[in-house]
């Protein structure tokens, strides 16, 4: 593949993607990402605290979501679950997942968009990993019960939903095909509750994708519709 080619082929799936991100900050420049900028400071000051032999409790008592816990209380951890990041990575990784996946989403997408996609895609991790367990580890959609114990926080399922929607969105199916079929190998080779919650994220974001096609496509229909309608004489 030449340099020609490759620059056609980036521009094809990455230009209108491009474009929506160098609009917003040329429009708008500091307060493009304002949720963003929140964010990566809430995901920072939760990963202090929870460092702190006064804040770990108080993290994990607001943030820490398990299949164990009655739904009522996971469903009230599951938002500020988002950004704790999880005690054995490194802190810099989800920092940087939340920049990224955040920013771009928002600036494209907006604000409550962002968010509402976000938490769906967390959500649907949260849920999956309760029906998974009950399941069972005999089926390949099933965990082992002692999955029902595992603390299951940070931004990942998230960033997996918000890439496959962005990449739906601005025309970019190969990234999103990339994302979607890594989030199949990560479950190949190690069928683990974080890989299978990524692809129960990618299945409830492409559940979005087909309604928001639907709207689309019923909209346009709509207007078609209406500019082609003969004018009412009086």
């Amino acid at each position: 593949m030449t340099v020609d080619t490759l620059g056609r082929w980036a521009r094809a799936e990455w230009g209108a993607l491009y474009l929506a991100v160098r609009r917003a900050v040329v429009e708008r420049r500091w307060r493009a990402a304002p949720m963003t900028v929140g964010a990566v400071c809430l995901t920072g000051l939760t990963q202090v605290v929870q460092n702190r032999s006064w804040g770990y409790r108080i993290v994990q008592d607001l943030g820490a979501v398990r299949a164990e816990d009655p739904l009522w209380l996971a469903l009230l951890r599951t938002p500020l679950s988002l950004f704790v990041p999880a005690l054995d990575l490194p802190v810099w990784g989800a920092l940087a997942q939340v920049l990224i996946a955040f920013g771009i989403a928002e600036m494209c997408l907006g604000r409550w968009r962002t968010l509402v996609i976000a938490y769906v895609a967390t959500l649907a991790g949260t849920l999956y990993a309760r029906v998974a367990i009950a399941i069972g580890p005999g089926s390949p959609f099933g965990l082992p019960a002692s999955d029902a114990r595992v603390v299951d926080t940070g931004p990942s399922a998230a960033v997996v939903g918000l890439a496959v929607f962005l990449g739906w969105r601005y025309g970019a199916y190969v990234t999103a095909g990339v994302v979607i079929a890594a989030m199949v190998v990560e479950v190949a080779l190690k069928p683990n509750l974080a890989g299978k919650e990524h692809l129960a994220a990618v299945t409830a974001v492409l559940v979005l994708c087909a309604v928001s096609a639907v709207r689309q496509r019923r909209s346009r229909a709509r207007s078609g519709s209406t500019s082609g309608a003969p004018p009412i004489q009086s």
